[in-house]
Parts: structure tokens; sequence; C-alpha cells
């Protein structure tokens, strides 16, 4: 009886240990929440088979992801928007996340092994392959290196845990045109902190690889800025898409459009159309900065 109590007893100490472990690992640290508005992810989503990544390269987090295992691709991505000239990083190998494979993985994203290693790997998260004989589609980013300045804020976008499938014709035409729109608004008009996150829905169209379900096709993008410190005599049209404002497109290779809606009418759609809650919103108090504390 007595090393029965003691057995169950160590049980107990493993299991509260374990429980510890998780909740470290199911939520962002202090230097992680830079990435988001008053430090808050966006709330409201479920999290069933989704794990939250603090995207770290060259020694510093970067930006955060919040990644379906399942799905393989990102939920979204939130950053800090950086004024750029919008050029692109172009010798930068894809990486993958060993974090999300093993506990005992590296912190930082690391560029794809050479040979079959990433086998090992494959069944937590999106590889090379599953991307290889995809006509249609391309990686997508959803933090993207154009709205980055510093070439390891650029090359940490490298990173098939921050790509989704997108159509190619979607990627660069429509898409792009849109990101370049946010990035020349955000660059003449934002004066402080520009947060960004962008996301996707799905509906359970999936690319498969040898008969298997290896990646979710998103059936819309959207995104959503935020910042309460712009230039107040900004043309009207301008002015009128801060503190915050966001957006949303089909993607689709024919008859897509990015619409510009508000935050509020972009939570209202995403309540409608994929998993979160009614307590969804993607910005702490919508970004509205008489509703935050504000600090010098």
């Amino acid at each position: 009886m007595a090393a029965c109590a003691l057995l169950l007893q160590a049980l107990a100490c493993l299991l509260l240990a374990a429980g510890v472990r998780a909740e470290v690992q199911a939520d962002f640290s202090p230097e992680c929440r830079l990435f988001m508005y008053m430090g808050t992810p966006p709330r409201g989503l479920e999290d069933h088979g989704l794990k939250k990544i603090c995207q770290r390269y060259n020694g510093k987090p970067r930006y955060v992801t919040l990644y379906d295992v399942v799905d393989h691709i990102p939920v979204y991505s939130a950053y800090t928007f950086k004024r750029s000239d919008g050029s692109k990083k172009v010798d930068v190998p894809w990486m993958y996340e060993p974090q999300l494979s093993t506990e005992t993985g590296s912190g930082e994203m690391q560029p794809f092994p050479p040979d079959s290693l990433h086998k090992s790997f494959e069944d937590a998260q999106a590889v090379l392959e599953d991307y290889s004989n995809t006509v249609d589609f391309e990686r997508g980013h959803l933090n993207p290196d154009e709205h980055q300045s510093h070439p390891d804020d650029k090359a940490s976008t490298y990173t098939l845990t921050n790509v989704v499938p997108q159509i190619r014709e979607f990627n660069i035409g429509l898409w792009k045109q849109h990101e370049h729109t946010i990035r020349r608004r955000l660059n003449n008009y934002c004066r402080g902190t520009a947060y960004v996150v962008t996301g996707v829905t799905t509906s359970g169209h999936m690319i498969r690889r040898y008969n298997i379900d290896r990646l979710a096709v998103p059936t819309v993008l959207w995104s959503a800025y935020c910042c309460v410190d712009y230039d107040h005599n900004a043309p009207f049209e301008e002015r009128s898409k801060f503190p915050a404002f966001a957006s949303r497109a089909l993607n689709a290779k024919k008859g897509s459009e990015v619409y510009e809606i508000s935050v509020q009418e972009l939570e209202n759609f995403l309540k409608q159309n994929t998993f979160v809650d009614k307590k969804f919103q993607i910005f702490y108090e919508d970004c509205v900065p008489n509703n935050a504390i504000m600090t010098p």
C-alpha cells in the first residue's frame, strides 16, 4: 500500500509538472506580446489544435503566429509594421519551426534540412514537398517581408508557419497590390507603432500529398491594422481609415475583390463564417484609444 501511495504521489507530481509546462507554452511571453496592441492577442479563438508561436530568428523575437497543427497552416500572424521601401529579401532559405515538433527542439526557426530528415516533423507542420506539386497555389505570406525593414525581420517571414496556400493569380495580383496599399498608407500617415493581424478562414478544401490531407486551402484572407498615433491632417480618405481598419478577400483565381471595411465589420464577418466565438475581438477594445490605458 505504501508503495502504491508513493507511486500515486509521484504520478501526481508528474501530471502537475506537465500542466505547468503546458500553461507556459499556452501563453505568449511579455517580449512576444510587444507585437500586439496593448500586449493582447486576438480573443475568442478556439484553442483545440492551435499552437502559439513566438517567431524567433537570429536571437530575437520577430512576430507571433497562431498555428493549426492539424491543417498545417497559420490561423493568423500578428506583427508590428516597419516603415519600408517595399523591397523583398530574395536570398533566404525557407524555414520550419522545431518547437512545434518536440519540446527539446530549438526555440528558433531553422532552415529545412537538405535530406529526408523533415519526415520527423511533418506531422505537426507543413514541409516544402507540400507545395512542390501544387500548380494553382503558391506560398503566400501573412506577415509579408515588404512590411518589414531590417534584413533579419524580412528574413524571419520566410518560414512555412507564416504562409498559406494562395491562388497564384490572387497572391501576385490583388492581394499583393493590397499589401502595397497598406504599406504606403502606414508609411505616410502612421506616426507611432502600427499593429497588424493577418489571418484566414477555411472551409474544408485540402491539398493532398500521397492521398493524405496536408494543407488547408484558405477560403478568405483577412487583415486588420491598428495605429492610434496617426497624422490628423491626412486627407480625409486616408484619415477615415484610422486608427484602425480592415480588409478581406476571396482566395480565388477570378471574381475576387479586396473589400476594405471597419474592424467591427470584419469581426462580424468572421463570427458568421469561421469558428470564433461571440466574444471574438482582433484588437484590445477594438483599437479605440479612449478605452485603452495608454502608457507614456
